[in-house]
């Protein structure tokens, strides 16, 4: 699952880009408001974290922005104000939820988490698919109740799959949902990650569509 994050404070953006990492996504850091509206509009991320307070284009903009072109991904905001009308307008403007600053990091993973399942249709922060479970708290997979040992890349397909169970994923999709902006990506290593996964999960749990990428059957 892939994040940007638009904040203009250096040590903070540093820090929420090594915190949201370290819970298993992938994450891009803008540092005004005209580079995170580019990159949200023409990078495809799964969830958002904008601060409201930024150079060049505000936050509020920027959100208007993305709702008026029908960016629907979710959105979270932060602002350093804990006043309620800065919360209205954002929550006006199209933001799913926000967080005041200071804020505890956990409870941004909490919030982060909550918005992307929500998005899949998803209530429980356990994602189940026959006898496989991911457990969105602690990134971690089993088959049956055993722990599954996955490479960072790996977990990564994995999950994407399992927020889209039953969806026909392209091999260009997960490539643009498991890489930064910035990493050379090569299509071609999601096939090395769907063969390693396919031998440690259950027998035509993860189905090949031919000719338009990968599917998580549901049945299995």
């Amino acid at each position: 699952m892939r994040i940007l994050v638009v904040e203009d404070e250096p040590t903070l953006a540093a820090q929420l880009a090594e915190g949201i990492k370290s819970a298993g996504y992938v994450v891009d850091v803008a540092h005004n408001g005209i580079d995170g509206h580019f990159m949200g509009e023409t990078e495809p991320y799964d969830a958002i974290v904008l601060d409201i307070g930024l150079p060049q284009m505000d936050g509020i903009t920027v959100l208007k922005k993305w709702r008026a072109s029908g960016q629907t991904l979710p959105v979270l905001i932060l602002t350093a104000r804990d006043t309620w009308r800065e919360k209205v307008a954002g929550i006006d403007a199209g933001a799913d939820d926000y967080l005041t600053k200071p804020f505890h990091m956990e409870e941004l993973l909490a919030r982060l988490r909550a918005l992307i399942r929500r998005a899949g249709g998803h209530a429980s922060t356990e994602l189940v698919c026959g006898a496989l479970t991911l457990d969105t708290r602690s990134s971690r997979a089993s088959v049956d109740g055993a722990a599954l040992t996955l490479t960072s890349h790996e977990y990564r397909v994995l999950a994407y799959l399992m927020h889209h169970q039953g969806e026909i994923v392209s091999r260009g999709e997960l490539t643009e949902h498991i890489y930064a902006q910035d990493f050379d990506r090569d299509s071609n290593t999601v096939e090395v990650f769907i063969a390693r996964l396919r031998k440690k999960l259950p027998p035509g749990l993860i189905e090949t569509v031919r000719g338009l990428g990968y599917r998580l059957n549901r049945t299995q």
